[in-house]
């Protein structure tokens, strides 16, 4: 008999891998919930984004490992246990979590894997000012007899309604180095450093405050960070937001574990794709510059976008961290018209938005000077 009679297929593989996972992670919270190893749970809000019809959050429910913030002083080990508790996650399927936004309410069930999305109409339709305005989360059903109902605050972004434009940003090698190339470098660089030590390329923090600034000098246009980095490390890299002075937004990121469908929960393109799309559907009348790297195909990625919305883009900034031939991309964005800028640090991008008129003069000036103190560190 041959090989492959033998073989189960990839395709049959799949669920049967998923149903023992599940098994075995019921009876892994199970077992934890009656012997109180987990009594202490949350509700983690990720920031949302809303328009004048609808808003949008995602969340999950989970333990409370209560991982405190970090400092630029924290040892080797500190950083490691901290992050091993990321990653080490307990999660509960099947809570009902209500969300309630400016006295409208809407109630739905996590997951498998505990997550929850809320989409919620605002009725009636209005306008609102920029800026983060306040959710109210609750629990509906404890997860066991000895945890409580608990509460969390969320908060939904609202772009200003004379935004210039918006901006859609990749994290790993675009905004910090990672070593997404190479695996075992970027697993060191994860579980060994914090918020603190995990220092932005040069001029970033500086360049997205002019992005967000425009050409008037007004903050009024938004910023959005899609990731394929997992969803353990949310609070990590808001952290590192905050650290290090760069403009929040909302942060989508992605659960890497087997799902049922797929051996990783959805690939870096595809993720991408979903929510710029997501983005795009949010704020029709909006145009937006894409900015990534080189390393992760966010050229060709951004390109797919382009082609199904040629009007919605004003230019792809890449940074060129892997010095790959991208001259056949490079021709496709000619044909349509889309600047694609390779720059080997922040200033080119910002020299060229400079010239464009999206943001103002005197931002060059700025980032050269912030440039200069962050490559002092």
């Amino acid at each position: 008999m041959n090989k492959m009679s033998t073989s189960l297929p990839k395709s049959r593989l799949l669920p049967i891998l998923y149903f023992v996972k599940r098994q075995v992670s019921k009876v892994k919270l199970l077992t934890l919930l009656k012997t109180g190893l987990v009594t202490n749970v949350m509700i983690q809000a990720y920031a949302g984004y809303g328009n004048g019809k609808e808003i949008y959050l995602a969340g999950r429910v989970l333990e409370d490992k209560g991982i405190a913030p970090s400092t630029a002083l924290d040892s080797f080990w500190s950083n490691l246990g901290k992050m091993r508790k990321r990653f080490l996650t307990v999660v509960f399927p099947g809570v009902y979590v209500s969300a309630t936004f400016e006295n409208q309410k809407i109630t739905v069930q996590t997951d498998e894997e505990g997550y929850f999305e809320i989409r919620l109409p605002i009725i009636p339709k209005r306008e609102f000012e920029e800026g983060w305005k306040p959710i109210e989360l609750s629990m509906e059903n404890p997860v066991s007899r000895s945890t409580s109902l608990l509460t969390a605050a969320g908060k939904i972004y609202f772009p200003s309604p004379k935004a210039e434009f918006g901006v859609i940003s990749d994290i790993d090698d675009t905004i910090v180095s990672t070593g997404a190339m190479r695996i075992w470098e970027m697993i060191k660089v994860t579980f060994s450093q914090n918020a603190h030590t995990r220092i932005p390329f040069p001029g970033v923090a500086e360049f997205y405050h002019s992005l967000r600034k425009g050409s008037d000098g007004i903050l009024s246009n938004p910023l959005f960070y899609v990731s394929s980095s997992p969803w353990n490390l949310y609070d990590f890299l808001m952290e590192f937001l905050e650290a290090h002075q760069i403009p929040k937004g909302p942060l989508m990121l992605r659960d890497l574990g087997l799902s049922r469908n797929q051996w990783i929960a959805g690939s870096h393109r595809d993720h991408k794709l979903k929510q710029i799309e997501h983005i795009f559907e949010v704020y029709p009348d909006l145009p937006f510059i894409l900015i990534g790297d080189s390393g992760q195909q966010d050229p060709e990625i951004y390109l797919e976008a382009i082609q199904k919305h040629p009007h919605k883009i004003l230019a792809v900034y890449i940074r060129d961290v892997s010095k790959r031939d991208l001259s056949a991309v490079q021709r496709t964005y000619d044909q349509m018209n889309i600047p694609l800028v390779l720059v080997d640090d922040t200033l080119e991008a910002a020299r060229h938005a400079m010239n464009q008129g999206w943001i103002a003069e005197q931002s060059e000036e700025k980032i050269k000077v912030q440039s200069i103190i962050d490559q002092k560190g």
